[in-house]
């Protein structure tokens, strides 16, 4: 048997691991539409849960998910989130439409 070097292994584990995030919709390529990720949320719950002003990063992750927040509702981990008072002042500062029908 042929004795293969330890970095094939590596590389051959990477690139499944790419082709699933892609699989899953979790991982955007330069040039592709939006790709919904409610996990990007995250970043704006400190500011919605508190009512401080948002930051850069959370304003940038949130229009980055700007056309996903109504389906976005329905996650089971951040879509409660939504629906406080908070994420309207958080939608606010970082110039943000968030409108599904409630607001």
């Amino acid at each position: 048997m042929k004795n293969t070097s330890p970095y094939i292994g590596l590389l051959l584990f990477t690139v499944a691991a790419m082709v699933l995030r892609l699989s899953a919709g979790h991982l955007q390529l330069p040039g592709s539409e939006t790709t919904c990720d409610p996990v990007q949320l995250s970043w704006c719950l400190q500011s919605i849960v508190s009512y401080l002003p948002p930051t850069e990063k959370c304003c940038r992750k949130l229009k980055g998910q700007e056309p996903c927040l109504c389906q976005e509702l329905f996650d089971p981990t951040f879509g409660g989130y939504l629906v406080l008072p908070g994420a309207k002042m958080v939608c606010s500062a970082c110039n943000v439409t968030f409108s599904c029908g409630f607001w």
